[in-house]
């Protein structure tokens, strides 16, 4: 196989092939990124086409963040069971089967269900577990930074789509975006389909930083069914303080961000005379900024109290969104609140993931991880629904934005009250 001769040349060279593996999860999460993002570009033309309601659009955008979160567990449990390469290419096939199938669509039920649910599963069947999966199973050393480069994927899928496919939609309409996106989905999916492999034993390999000597004994057949455990991981978990900590922190995370700036900032902006474009290239500015912020989290991640990294991450932004209002929208306060915001859009990532490794050990960290961002897309689809309904009933968007801000400022607090020590609860 490929993966075998390329493993066995970048040993020659001493480059683990573990590396490969992120490359390749980044890209995946990279596309995955603008087909999650381009939903915020499309708001308005299909308002124009159709005739539909930002509320009504808003409802099938938060199924979708629901549903993206509420996955999360299950798709932990899948990858452990059947393995990374054979579930990320099954989400890829439902996913580019949902878009193309809305090429076509014609009603609002359509939205909702192919892009609601069905990109929901799809999405969801990796999310953020797929690279905490990569990074606790692939990695010893570096585990940190290599959930931020993998996290950082989504701020570079927004910086490569957003503004090309507001482009391609003001141009050519939206379904010719929506086609662009289903390309990179299949190139996505061969490079998955040649490179991807499940495990380092798979290669002969140990894990990235492993210096033992003792061979590695193969791991056991998986054969817990999906539900008993992801639900066994929850039962287990709720017992913990910190699990609901986390999960609080993140549900205001997921709210703060992919159900409210990435849904709702471009339609505002065309609130306040901005060109969609432009509102997009925002976007774009922020992916930048938070590409940097991510990786740098997950290196600070390796090396200073996680709690305190939350604490920050989340006080500035919520600093940031408060901030907004005020701007008057224009170049010079935009491009502030750009700088700030994105340096930590998702930068909560890796301290989020390294605490609950901390806390419920390496071999439950993705189950229980997946469960913490269900809390997380949970805060995702409440404040799409709410901006939404928001800007349809007051006619104005900021109501949402101050209540993310203050959220923050109350999730920064939450960060702290984490115990510094604890034991790993029992697996």
């Amino acid at each position: 196989m490929i993966s075998n001769q390329l493993a066995a040349t970048l040993a020659r060279r001493n480059i683990h092939y573990g590396w490969v593996m992120v490359a390749v999860t980044f890209f995946t999460a990279l596309v995955s990124a603008g087909t999650v993002g381009a939903p915020g570009v499309f708001i308005v033309p299909l308002q124009h086409e159709f005739g539909w309601s930002t509320a009504e659009i808003s409802s099938a955008l938060s199924i979708r963040f629901v549903l993206f979160g509420l996955m999360a567990p299950f798709a932990a449990a899948l990858l452990n069971r059947y393995g990374l390469r054979n579930i990320t290419l099954l989400a890829q096939l439902i996913v580019v089967s949902a878009l193309l199938a809305s090429l076509a669509m014609t009603q609002v039920w359509h939205l909702v269900l192919l892009w609601g649910v069905v990109i929901g599963i799809g999405t969801g069947m990796t999310a953020l577990v797929l690279g905490a999966t990569i990074a606790t199973r692939w990695f010893v050393a570096r585990r940190g930074l290599v959930v931020g480069i993998l996290t950082a994927s989504v701020a570079t899928g927004q910086l490569v789509f957003l503004p090309l496919l507001a482009s391609l939609t003001e141009r050519l309409g939206w379904r010719t975006a929506l086609a662009l996106v289903c390309i990179a989905l299949g190139v996505s999916a061969t490079a998955v389909l040649l490179l991807m492999r499940d495990r380092p034993s798979d290669l002969g390999l140990r894990p990235f930083g492993d210096t033992g000597t003792e061979p590695i004994a193969a791991p056991a057949p998986v054969t817990t069914p999906i539900l008993a455990a992801a639900l066994g991981t929850l039962r287990d978990a709720v017992r913990v303080p910190v699990f609901w900590m986390l999960f609080a922190t993140f549900f205001i995370c997921g709210a703060s961000t992919n159900g409210l700036v990435q849904v709702h900032l471009i339609p505002m902006c065309l609130d306040f005379g901005i060109p969609q474009v432009q509102a997009a290239s925002l976007l774009a500015a922020m992916g930048m900024f938070d590409f940097v912020g991510t990786i740098v989290s997950g290196w600070l991640s390796d090396r200073y109290d996680n709690r305190w990294l939350l604490f920050w991450y989340y006080g500035l932004r919520g600093l940031s969104l408060l901030f907004l209002p005020f701007t008057d929208f224009s170049f010079y306060g935009l491009s502030l609140f750009a700088m700030f915001y994105g340096l930590d859009w998702i930068a909560t990532v890796p301290p989020t993931v390294r605490l609950t490794a901390q806390r419920f050990g390496p071999e439950r960290a993705n189950l229980v991880f997946g469960w913490v961002f269900a809390g997380h897309q949970l805060g995702a689809g409440t404040a799409a629904f709410g901006a939404g309904l928001s800007r349809t009933l007051l006619q104005s968007y900021l109501p949402a934005f101050f209540t993310a801000g203050a959220l923050c400022i109350i999730a920064a607090l939450l960060a702290l009250a984490i115990a510094r020590q604890a034991k790993p609860a029992a697996a």
